[in-house]
Order: C-alpha cells, then sequence, then structure tokens
C-alpha cells in the first residue's frame, strides 16, 4: 500500500470523504517555535490533502496531516474548506518547480514539494477539483424546490382558492427561487497565479498521466540513491581482519559490494527512463500544442 492510499485509509475514509490527492512538503521558511530549543528538527512529515465528502452537499476540503517520526499512524493537523482557500501561487509559470503557497483566510504556507511533478500533479487536479465544485455550487441554486418538482410530476397541486387568493403555490415558490437568487451572494472563488498554463487548460488527462510517470520514476530514483548510500555506509562499517570471523566478514562486504554494483545499474536504468519520460513529456506537450489550436 503506498502513502495516499495509506492516509485515505487512515484519515478520510473513517470521516467518510473521499482523498482526492496528496503530496508531500516542507516549508521554504521554517516557522520559529519557541518550545524547540534552537538548532533543533522536527522530525515528521508533512502532506497536502484534497478531499471531498461523500454526503451532500459536497464539501471541498484541504488538509494538513502529518506523520511522525517512529511512528506509521498519520495525525490530521488542520483543515480548511474551499470557500477558505483565496489563493494558489505556483511560483514559476515558465517552468516546472516545486515551489507553490496556498493563501488562506487566516494564513499563509509557504511550501516545497518533494518533487516538482508531485507538485504539478496536486495543482492541476486542486484547480479541477475547485472548477467542478463551483460549477456544482452554482448549478444547485437553480434547482427548482419540492413544490415545483411535485406540480410536473402530478399535474396540478391541489391549492384552496378563495376570495382574493389569486396567486397559487407553483407560483409563490416561483417567486421565493427569484428572491433567493436575487439576494444570493456568491462566494470569492479561489484564485491561480503564477501556474503553468498545461495545469489549467486543455490535455489535462494526458498532462496528469505524464506528470504521475515523472513522480514514479522520481520516487524510484530516490529509493535507489538511498539504498546505495546504506550499502556503502553498511561496507565501509564493517572492515575486520581474522580468520573465521574475519573471512565472514569479507564475504558479506563481497556481498554488500555487488549489491552496490546492482544499485548503480538500476539507478542508471532509472536516470535513462526519466530522460525518456522527459522526451516523452515533451512530444506529448508539442501535440496537445498542436491540437488544441
Amino acid at each position: 500500500m503506498n502513502i495516499q492510499s495509506a492516509i485515505n485509509k487512515e484519515v478520510f475514509i473513517p470521516r467518510n470523504e473521499r482523498m482526492l490527492v496528496a503530496v508531500e512538503v516542507r516549508r521554504r521558511k521554517r516557522k520559529r517555535m519557541s518550545f524547540l530549543p534552537t538548532g533543533a528538527k522536527a522530525d515528521y512529515a508533512t502532506f497536502i490533502c484534497v478531499s471531498v465528502t461523500n454526503t451532500r452537499p459536497h464539501q471541498l476540503l484541504i488538509t494538513k496531516v502529518k506523520r511522525f517520526g517512529g511512528s506509521s499512524s498519520f495525525t490530521r493537523r488542520s483543515q480548511w474548506t474551499v470557500e477558505q482557500l483565496r489563493q494558489v501561487n505556483g511560483i514559476n509559470p515558465n517552468k516546472d518547480s516545486p515551489e507553490f503557497d496556498l493563501v488562506f483566510d487566516n494564513t499563509v504556507d509557504q511550501w516545497v514539494a518533494s518533487s516538482s511533478a508531485e507538485k504539478c500533479i496536486f495543482v492541476q487536479i486542486l484547480y479541477h477539483a475547485c472548477q467542478t465544485y463551483w460549477e456544482g455550487k452554482a448549478g444547485s441554486l437553480g434547482k427548482p424546490g419540492k413544490l415545483d418538482k411535485v406540480g410536473r410530476q402530478g399535474g396540478a397541486i391541489p391549492h384552496k382558492v378563495g376570495p382574493g387568493s389569486s396567486d397559487s403555490l407553483p407560483g409563490s415558490a416561483s417567486r421565493t427561487l427569484q428572491a433567493r437568487r436575487k439576494s444570493y451572494v456568491p462566494p470569492k472563488k479561489a484564485e491561480f497565479i503564477n501556474c503553468q498554463s498545461k495545469l489549467t487548460g486543455d490535455a489535462c488527462t494526458m498532462n496528469l498521466i505524464i506528470y504521475r510517470c515523472k513522480a514514479f520514476l522520481n520516487r524510484m530514483k530516490n529509493m535507489m540513491v538511498a539504498n546505495k548510500r546504506s550499502a556503502v555506509r553498511g561496507q565501509s562499517g564493517h572492515r575486520v581482519t581474522g580468520s573465521p570471523m574475519g573471512n565472514v566478514v569479507q564475504r558479506v562486504n563481497v556481498s554488500l559490494g555487488e549489491r552496490g554494483d546492482r544499485l548503480t545499474r538500476a539507478e542508471d536504468k532509472t536516470v535513462e527512463l526519466l530522460h525518456k519520460a522527459q522526451q516523452f513529456a515533451d512530444t506529448a506537450h508539442k501535440l496537445a500544442l498542436k491540437y488544441s489550436k
């Protein structure tokens, strides 16, 4: 089970929500916390998640989730509705970059994602989720009430007509709906600034597939590098000579060296795949621009 599935299962499903996307982040400018001594590092991982409620009316939520060092469980820390989101700043509209800002009513968070591809996936899904949410919000306002629905199904609604009463119930419901529309003040939507057009424009499905491939290859590369470093540390930390124990340690060192060679070859293969994925992304982007005109 990957991290996103684990977060969804542990944090969102018990709250009757469905997670759409999660991105691992760290702060660009670390906030100073008075209860931590100078130079101390907080050992935790932070994830920004977008989720939607399963119950109607649907709510679009942005949640900060943390996993502290030495623990496999996730903890929900902060949560905002999409109405509290004021701005999403992609920082650089000209190239992929891992930095982005989220501006809410009461706070501003400056983040760096684990990779540029992870950030692009997050921004793209958040943008289209916001568009879908606001379109549904605007559409629900124009839905007729139960009286109008019953009137259409039954043909007529029995009502009492007395002297001086010239209005029927359906007409009254219609006037109420019109007054509701006039008095409705739509909330201000979040603006997406400094975001690449391919994240908010056409060919979004193709771009999403490309970014998912890039993110997967980046995770594989990081895993290979981490395994290689641990193998090298294990090899350098066991230099013992002697008869029986020395022979055992020597065989372990040889096997660790072979493992390091295999990891090096795997890393080279990962870099090659990453380069091919980049070429594929560039070609797909050119095709998307060609057919969008």
